[in-house]
């Protein structure tokens, strides 16, 4: 009776133990995580601008979404930089993470230098490329046209022609080379005998790239598919630095149009219903892609 006591007692501290070391990331959880996010659902149903009492208006601000015209232009937007970003940073990763795992001379070093930019902030590199795109004499880009005999250069961020492009690039420098860390880590699974034996049946690099590397990745592939396309939804930072939604729109994605209802006109529950109507449009692409990526393992 005495041992079952004293076993009682050493579980039920280890329990409390437990808890007090948990309870710190639960408070933060709560108050930085859920209570943010339950208390954008309830501002999302009610006309707030922070000045004045929120006023419950129901589902006016979701309606209002599909007369918004600006919605579906941001919409838009965001779509490009889905569609174009997250195949060429996907194509570029895997290239690279494909190169530097041959047996090389300095991979370690060329495997730094690619990582090196996807740790850096990215307002301090919209910064750097706000420089390489600078439509005046200073501008890197275009002083390495000049050189080369091109004068008639464009002004790469204030042309609806190239700002989306050029967007694509430097987010395309910026984050490859995280990517391309993650593939490593996937080429690192797959057995070397299987290459062994693709060689002892004379099979090419291409052959051995077509049949053995690229579906040995595929668990990988569709991980950074899925982070890929969250993170081109969710694309800010360097819109709100190198073009503030310009020119003319352009780049003026849903995630600035949020930042642009909530902090600059003060529509807080507009700018929480945005939120959400992209929340929920997140959630069904994402199962669509599990759903696709279930139906191809079978």
């Amino acid at each position: 009776m005495i041992g079952t006591k004293r076993g009682f007692s050493l579980a039920r501290r280890e329990e409390i133990t437990g808890w007090l070391f948990i309870t710190p990331m639960l408070i933060g959880f709560i108050v930085f995580s859920f209570g943010p996010i339950l208390a954008s659902l309830i501002i999302s149903f009610t006309d707030w601008d922070l000045l004045q009492a929120p006023k419950f208006v129901g589902f006016v601000n979701f309606a209002k979404l599909f007369k918004d015209d600006y919605f579906i232009q941001c919409m838009s937007n965001t779509l490009y930089f889905v569609i174009t970003m997250v195949p060429i940073i996907l194509v570029v990763a895997m290239t690279l993470a494909i190169i530097l795992n041959q047996n090389i001379r300095g991979k370690a070093f060329f495997r730094s230098v690619f990582y090196f930019p996807s740790v850096v902030s990215t307002v301090a590199i919209s910064m750097v490329w706000l420089w390489v795109f600078s439509p005046s004499d200073n501008g890197l880009l275009n002083t390495i046209l000049h050189k080369i005999g091109v004068m008639n250069t464009p002004d790469w961020l204030g042309n609806i022609a190239t700002v989306k492009p050029s967007l694509v690039l430097m987010r395309t420098w910026q984050s490859a080379g995280y990517y391309m860390v993650i593939f490593l880590a996937g080429l690192q699974t797959i057995s070397p005998e299987l290459y062994e034996v693709a060689d002892i049946d004379g099979a090419s690099k291409w052959e051995k790239l077509i049949h053995i590397t690229i579906p040995l990745l595929s668990p990988v592939t569709f991980f950074v598919t899925i982070m890929l396309m969250l993170a081109a939804f969710n694309i800010f930072e360097a819109i709100y630095v190198m073009t503030e939604g310009g020119p003319g729109g352009a780049t003026n994605t849903i995630m600035y149009y949020i930042y642009h209802n909530g902090f600059r006109l003060y529509q807080m529950g507009y700018a929480s219903a945005l939120a959400w109507v992209l929340f929920l449009i997140l959630v069904v692409l994402t199962i669509i892609q599990f759903k696709l990526r279930k139906e191809e393992s079978q």
